[in-house]
């Protein structure tokens, strides 16, 4: 439950804060859009104060998810209980959350991720980005990587979706989905949000397998940690892909997809926040 608590309007950049809440935990939580491009993409902003931000961590969730990620707001109390002039910035992929673009496609989302970290940049001022990303939000980002290079100091993987083609034919879409994919129609897919899987876009993800590209460049800046209990992506997966590229990888023990274990995902927050300040 978050404790309401109306701040002053702070400006910073040309950024308006205002009507933000406090959490329990006195974090200070923002909801806001960036319009760009034709674009309106739903932010959720965590800080302890809207001014003098020196560094933040672009939060990337996975498939079916939202900027409601109860593992992202635990990464941010925690992060932001010992590190005062950082923040972390969640925000809504295309179709999914808030978000209302009805057509997903990884050009889209990867659009988006670039927005919100030219908004990180500029608007917040943070002088240096890092990421957070889980399952899906793994994936764009290694996507990202490749294509544009890394704009971060480090990046922590959570559960990434590899290969991001296998797993959405083996654990979202039925054997009939598939059916009627092959027939080029849609297949809505999720829970309180439907999202439509076109064809193009399983396309897209067959085509873009990160698994067979070198990332060896970033190796020293990317920890992937994966549950041993994974229920959605084989850990075995990414624990070839995090050797193959000599990254630094974390089974952790029991852990499901989610993470739904309170207490494993607080080992979790700890290993990212200790690698992020290595």
């Amino acid at each position: 439950m978050t404790a309401k608590c109306s701040l002053i309007a702070a400006r910073k950049n040309g950024t308006m804060l205002e009507n933000a809440e406090l959490s329990e935990s006195g974090t200070m939580e923002k909801y806001f859009d960036i319009n760009e491009n034709g674009n309106s993409i739903k932010c959720k902003l965590y800080c302890n104060q809207p001014r003098g931000i020196e560094s933040a961590v672009i939060a990337c969730h996975g498939f079916c998810g939202s900027k409601e990620s109860a593992f992202h707001r635990m990464f941010a109390e925690k992060l932001l209980g010992k590190e005062k002039r950082s923040a972390v910035l969640c925000f809504d992929w295309p179709c999914h959350g808030g978000d209302v673009k009805k057509k997903l496609s990884l050009g889209l989302c990867e659009e988006y991720l670039d927005i919100v970290i030219r908004y990180a940049r500029a608007s917040l001022g943070a002088q240096k980005l890092f990421c957070i990303a889980s399952s899906f939000g793994g994936y764009m980002t290694l996507v990202y990587l490749h294509r544009r290079g890394s704009p971060y100091e480090k990046i922590a993987l959570r559960c990434p979706a590899l290969p991001m083609h296998a797993v959405t034919k083996s654990s979202l879409l039925s054997a009939e989905d598939l059916e009627k994919l092959a027939r080029g129609k849609d297949v809505p897919v999720g829970f309180e949000k439907k999202i439509n899987i076109t064809p193009a876009f399983l396309a897209e993800l067959e085509a873009n397998d990160v698994t067979g590209w070198d990332y060896s460049d970033y190796m020293d800046d990317i920890l992937i940690l994966h549950g041993t209990k994974d229920e959605v992506v084989p850990p075995e997966n990414t624990c070839a892909f995090a050797h193959e590229n000599a990254m630094t990888y974390l089974a952790v023990e029991k852990a499901d997809h989610q993470f739904k274990d309170p207490q494993l995902s607080a080992l979790a927050v700890a290993d990212i926040i200790r690698f992020f300040g290595s």
